[in-house]
């Protein structure tokens, strides 16, 4: 586990993670305490209150006092609860649209620094050349060291159109070098599908948004209309870091034969954290049109991959695990994020809200994903020489209070890396930036996408090139329920209903 990690964002995203999987809006209410309330503790936050306002070298305004506490207790539990005030609660509510202002890099915390964890698809970071691993050390000439990640990503923000210049330090290089990017108005492409050989299908969900089941039904039905005899699908999930649930539900259920199997169960402290939802209408599409009505029958049928990586979160492996869980496809790539928890929205007024972690998530058999992720059935690097991008990648049990996994629950010395693990990790992470310091960016879907290739060997019976962990035990990882574990869901309460 790397403590460096600090802090997990998306510029553009604003106060929404990257790797969210569920926002559940529902109205403020105040619910019965089950324990008295401590005194004490309240008697002393006010008194540090009161010496603010008294003793403080300059006034400061009552209601900053009050925003920064109620943010400073929710972002203590967990990387993914947080307190969204009016900018970021508007924010929050454009991403999930699929649309936002900024330059589209996926960052964390990291000595004091902002780290680059991987630029989004077709954005200026990405189109300028960013790479996983670099450096910001100053944005508009303003140093970053110690200054938040928030504060950084508001720096980042602006209008369309508008510069902003980033000094990127890159580890092998000489110098920082400074790189003007001009903002944009990003409208993420949630959906892409292409036939990537005769008979071959390609079919990319890189975030889940409102209109990520729409657009995939519209694109599967239109390849399916110029290429009836689809004979393999390769579903590309590669660091989408997730996003709304009814869209993960959806997109599972387009594969799936029967409506009535479980796409993913929860588990939290109230009884309506105890849920479970299935391939059906109402819980992907609860208002307007059936977006799956009329889709190809081949689309339940045609043999699938799935493609999958450490940016793979949340959504994305909801839908991995799914379809992994009933055999419906093979997952291919490498180990999941691991961000298996639900978050919730509790809005506190008409502009503002609480994001709540409130549950976990299970996949069909079980399973959890949080902490843990989705183990590929097949591992493939990322290029035939191997993963560096791998050790570079923020994982949710690098996140610092991250909401542990059952195995690290009950084993505490598994949430401490040695000395030695420590050094190893450090010497993987250079010899990985040494690897990636001339590559340019992998487009996913090309004809140099090595993954790719792979799923269509799959097809075709012919040889996978695994990675060399699994080459050299000769035979792929199997997923695995941990002890203790149901092989089935319990029976949960209350159907359902970002």
């Amino acid at each position: 586990m790397s403590s460096k990690a600090k802090n997990f964002s998306l510029i553009g995203l604003g106060m929404v993670a990257g790797v969210a999987a569920s926002f559940q809006f529902s109205a403020h209410a105040q619910k019965d305490v089950q324990s008295p309330l401590p005194l004490d503790e309240l008697r002393q936050l006010a008194d540090v209150y009161g010496l603010i306002k008294t003793d403080y070298v300059e006034p400061v305004e009552d209601k900053k006092l009050l925003s920064e506490a109620i943010g400073g207790m929710v972002g203590s539990l967990d990387p993914h609860s947080t307190y969204l005030d009016r900018k970021a609660f508007r924010e929050m509510q454009e991403a999930v649209q699929g649309k936002f202002v900024g330059v589209g890099i996926e960052v964390a915390s990291e000595d004091g620094y902002v780290k680059v964890i991987a630029p989004i698809e077709d954005t200026p970071a990405h189109k300028a050349g960013i790479k996983s691993g670099d450096l910001i050390t100053r944005i508009d000439n303003v140093p970053v060291r110690n200054m938040s990640i928030d504060d950084a990503i508001k720096r980042m923000r602006g209008k369309p159109g508008t510069k902003v210049t980033l000094t990127i330090a890159r580890r092998g290089e000489d110098r920082p070098w400074v790189l003007p990017l001009a903002r944009e108005q990003i409208v993420v492409q949630s959906v892409k599908a292409k036939m990537v050989e005769p008979g071959y299908a390609w079919l990319r969900v890189s975030q889940f948004q409102e209109n990520t089941v729409d657009e995939l039904a519209k694109k599967a039905k239109a390849l399916y209309a110029e290429n009836p005899d689809i004979k393999g699908l390769v579903l590309d999930l590669r660091n989408d870091p997730g996003g709304l649930l009814p869209g993960a539900i959806g997109v599972s259920a387009a594969f799936l034969p029967n409506p009535d199997q479980l796409i993913v169960s929860t588990k939290g402290q109230l009884p309506d954290s105890n849920q479970q939802f299935y391939g059906r209408r109402e819980h992907y599409a609860p208002r307007g049109a059936d977006p799956l009505a009329g889709l190809p029958a081949g689309l339940k049928t045609v043999p699938m991959v799935v493609l999958v990586n450490g940016g793979s979160a949340s959504a994305s492996e909801i839908v991995a695990g799914a379809l992994q869980d009933y055999k419906r496809a093979i997952v291919m790539g490498s180990q999941t994020f691991g961000k298996g928890s639900v978050q919730t929205l509790r809005q506190l007024s008409a502009d503002t809200a609480v994001k709540l972690t409130t549950a976990r998530y299970y996949t069909p058999q079980g399973r959890p994903i949080q902490a843990t992720g989705i183990a590929p059935d097949l591992r493939v690097d990322e290029t035939l020489e191997g993963d560096a991008l791998a050790v570079l990648r923020v994982r949710e049990a690098d996140l610092q209070r991250h909401l542990a996994s059952e195995a690290e629950a009950a084993d505490e010395k598994a949430r401490t890396p040695s000395a030695k693990d420590a050094r190893v990790a450090l010497e993987a992470q250079q010899r990985a930036l040494a690897q990636l310091k001339d590559r340019k960016p992998l487009d996913y879907g090309s004809k140099d996408d090595f993954q790719l290739a792979q799923a269509l060997n799959h097809f075709k019976g012919q040889k996978v090139v695994l990675a060399k962990v699994d080459a050299d035990a000769a035979k792929p990882a199997a997923p695995k329920v941990l002890p203790g574990m149901e092989t089935k869901p319990p029976e949960l309460k209350a159907p359902p209903k970002k």
